[in-house]
């Protein structure tokens, strides 16, 4: 191929097509030599083409070829000592992925020519590999920006009217025998008028999508006849992976991930991404050389003070250096693009923690959160941290700056332990249903904290009410891997029954679950399949299991469960008392006579600070005022909200609870009872009327605000 070349611009970083030619950039700081290199293949180890870039500018290394257009497979080869006990591993024998890529194409065939070393050889990573890694690497594509959004805009959703479904894209969609076979598991299944009408009728408003972009399975894995299926694993920050595309044309998997999203925020859904910043995939000293590590490792990994080896704050081998500029640029234009080119709603940070670190301590004003602050573009979409990481002192629950939310794991652990019927878990408990004010009082408001009771790391919601211990035996890890202190009870029986009363245990626990879960003020997030009561055999770390251990079975569905789930979800986006968007004070609202909220014993009496430190009490009955909270009617106008008296109970025993006196409402009827399968009994109460709560199980009574008639 005889390319027509001429010296391009810097800027931009990454292949910017202009329907004419394409500019390439590419940042390294250490390099001697960079040459780009085009292939017609994906699958060929020969390139087409091989162009030196003579220009740079500020360590971007750049030029523009004529007449390349959308489609076009490229890589890097980058020259520079191969020193790793200077931090440099340049090898231009080894193609590597653009960082900048915006689609990537083919899967990786691990081989030894993969890595930067000769495997096996005496010296370890310090001996040089002269092997040509192209027949087995991915390639970078061009492609074309342009698409239809029409008039796409973001659903208008405060966090307060946010309720989140984690998902995975093909684990959700893969056996959905409603949807297409040719596209299931795909972006476009997620698109579906049958995916979306059951995000609706649930009554979810964001979906936030496990790993999306591109990822590689590590070479372990695939020995063993498995693979990386959630994705934490980024080889392509700005490409999402071509895995989830139904099509087979090179950068499709770009125009269908944004026709997703465009159906999606026609529903009113916000999309979410599950993001993973800390590290990449090519794991430490002895892990393949497959991009930022041949391009400049120095200037992308945090290095110990021998450089040969990499700081390990992830648990993956190594940790992207959030400290350098060059970094940082990366992390930025990345999220910045996700935004305004693919239209997405917000991040979920994986480890966000590592990303705060200055040298090794957690730093919330690490220049990180500085830069997201002052961006104008990322500082406006929903911003949440996983709040810990593996290393000395990661554990930041409540600690993440103001415009962040985060996962609250103290939420999920309290809550675990309060229905497996614990003690010392009352004063917590109301704390975690209240918001956790505890932790985010200070600068933020309840709904910084994003409750959960499962996620997709662990186990689900049907597994955690029926296994004591993990079951990881499919892992091919002797069941040494994942976590060991679950906080689960199997309700009498390990994993499968036909004891009926067990079973009986299990559905109310899982309904208690759920109840408290969207009860609670903060941000509720639900994992998908739990609902339906989804269960992964035990497994409580599924990451590497691509198959229907993982996948939601839909013939296997809960109809009973999702209804309840369904009605919950329903009940909050109704009734903004669950989701207020301030404090509770304690105090009457404006032109009200009582308290926003107030705690109450069986007997009708208040609770007070006494009866708190309690630690055998495992019941407790919550009101929520309405007054001076505005909801929505059925038609659409602003009603003031009603009042309502939700009784935990997590004793084996069943209680009787007073109603409320007069002055918090006149009469109620039960809307919730996890203690009956089939619903609530229709019955009214009274002030000074009796209301048993059975044991385990959880009482919601409503009272209509009389100014609403």
């Amino acid at each position: 191929m005889n390319a027509k070349t001429l010296p391009g611009k810097p800027f931009p970083l990454g292949p910017t097509y202009d329907g004419e030619g394409v500019n390439f950039t590419l940042y390294s700081e250490n390099a001697t030599g960079v040459d780009l290199c085009l292939f017609d293949d994906e699958n060929s180890g020969k390139e087409s083409a091989r162009i030196r870039l003579t220009e740079k500018t500020d360590f971007i290394w750049h030029i523009y070829v004529k007449d390349i257009k959308p489609g076009q497979l490229y890589g890097y080869r980058v020259s520079g000592p191969y020193e790793p006990q200077n931090g440099h591993r340049f090898n231009p024998n080894k193609l590597l992925i653009d960082p900048y890529a915006k689609a990537i194409a083919g899967s990786i065939k691990w081989d030894d020519a993969l890595f930067g070393y000769k495997v096996g050889n005496d010296e370890a990573d310090l001996g040089f590999s002269d092997t040509d890694s192209a027949p087995f690497i991915p390639k970078s594509v061009v492609i074309d920006p342009e698409f239809e959004w029409e008039d796409d805009k973001s659903p208008s959703l405060q966090y307060y009217n946010t309720v989140i479904y984690e998902a995975h894209v093909k684990g959700f969609t893969m056996l959905n025998p409603a949807i297409p076979e040719n596209i299931r598991g795909t972006y476009a299944a997620i698109a579906h008028p049958v995916t979306i009408t059951y995000l609706k009728e649930l009554g979810i408003t964001a979906i936030e999508l496990m790993p999306v972009h591109s990822f590689i399975s590590d070479r372990s894995l695939k020995e063993k006849g498995l693979s990386n299926y959630w994705g934490y694993n980024t080889i392509g920050f700005f490409a999402p992976d071509a895995r989830y595309t139904s099509g087979a044309v090179r950068g499709e998997q770009v125009t269908e991930f944004k026709s997703m999203v465009k159906e999606l925020h026609k529903a009113g859904i916000q999309v979410i991404l599950d993001v993973v910043y800390n590290h990449t995939a090519e794991g430490n000293q002895m892990g393949p050389t497959l991009s930022f590590k041949g391009i400049d490792n120095a200037s992308y990994y945090r290095l110990t003070d021998d450089k040969r080896y990499y700081n390990d704050y992830t648990g993956t081998g190594n940790t992207l250096n959030a400290n350098l500029p060059n970094v940082l640029r990366l992390m930025m234009d990345s999220l910045r693009y996700w935004v305004t080119e693919m239209h997405v709603d917000g991040f979920r940070f994986d480890l966000a923690a590592t990303l705060a670190r200055e040298l090794h301590e957690v730093n919330q004003l690490s220049a990180f959160f500085e830069i997201i602050h002052q961006d104008p573009v990322i500082s406006q979409v929903k911003l949440i941290a996983e709040p810990w990481d593996v290393g000395e002192g990661g554990y930041q629950v409540g600690k993440f700056p103001a415009g962040w939310a985060e996962w609250n794991g103290k939420y999920r652990d309290c809550i675990r332990d309060y229905w497996n019927g614990a003690e010392n878990t009352i004063a917590e408990f109301a704390d975690r249903i209240t918001g956790s004010a505890d932790l985010y009082q200070d600068y933020r408001r309840p709904t910084a904290s994003i409750n959960f009771i499962t996620a997709h790391d662990g186990f689900t919601l049907n597994d955690l009410v029926s296994y004591n211990e993990k079951h990881n035996d499919a892992n091919g890890e002797d069941n040494n891997d994942g976590e060991g202190h679950n906080r689960s009870w199997n309700c009498g029986a390990e994993g499968p029954t036909e004891d009926e009363g067990i079973k009986a245990l299990r559905s109310r626990q899982k309904r208690n679950f759920l109840a408290t879960l969207f009860l609670s003020q903060g941000v509720p997030m639900l994992v998908s399949g739990d609902e339906t009561g989804r269960t992964q055999g035990g497994n409580n770390n599924a990451y590497c299991q691509d198959n229907e251990i993982s996948w939601l079975n839909w013939e296997a569905a809960d109809h009973e469960l999702l209804a309840f789930t369904s009605k919950l979800i329903h009940l909050r986006n109704t009734h903004s008392v669950f989701s207020r968007k301030n404090w509770f004070k304690g105090v009457p609202a404006k032109d009200s006579k009582i308290e926003d909220i107030a705690w109450f014993l069986p007997d009708g009496a208040q609770m007070e600070e006494s009866h708190w430190k309690e630690g055998f009490a495992k019941s407790v009955a919550m009101y929520l005022s309405g007054d001076g909270i505005e909801s929505v009617d059925s038609d659409g106008s602003p009603v003031k909200d009603d009042n309502f008296y939700l009784i935990f109970n997590a004793h084996e025993e069943g209680l009787d609870y007073k109603i409320p006196p007069e002055r918090y409402g006149g009469s109620w009827v039960v809307v919730i009872d996890t203690s009956r399968a089939e619903g609530p009994e229709e019955k009214q109460y009274q002030q000074a009327d009796n209301i048993h709560v059975e044991g385990r199980s959880v009482v919601l009574i409503q009272c209509k605000n009389e100014k609403n008639g």
